[in-house]
């Protein structure tokens, strides 16, 4: 079984225990700053906010930047498959000709 840390981090003057593999640790904290820098932007645009609504408008936001990078991902991933299609199609195409050329 792995071994877990257990290390502290601060959101919105929060402070949350939370266990994780050491080779994770970065990776939390780096999320944990990216979650309580967007948490602080929506708290400062709706100052009347709850925790609760800061916290659902939050994920709200950070799930939409994540379905908006998928896409694009999958645009390019989509688009690199057509253009390597297109060039496996003129490879083939030139080598039916260079074929030819032999004959």
């Amino acid at each position: 079984m792995s071994e877990k840390n257990s290390i502290n981090i601060k959101i919105m003057g929060r402070d949350y225990q939370i266990a994780c593999g050491p080779d994770e640790e970065d990776a939390l904290r780096q999320s944990a700053t990216y979650l309580n820098k967007q948490m602080e932007k929506i708290k400062k645009h709706g100052s009347t906010l709850s925790f609760e609504k800061v916290v659902v408008m939050t994920a709200l936001n950070i799930s939409h930047e994540l379905l908006q990078n998928t896409q694009q991902a999958d645009d390019s991933e989509n688009g690199a498959k057509q253009f390597l299609s297109h060039l496996e199609k003129k490879i083939e195409s030139a080598l039916q000709t260079s074929r030819q050329f032999e004959i």
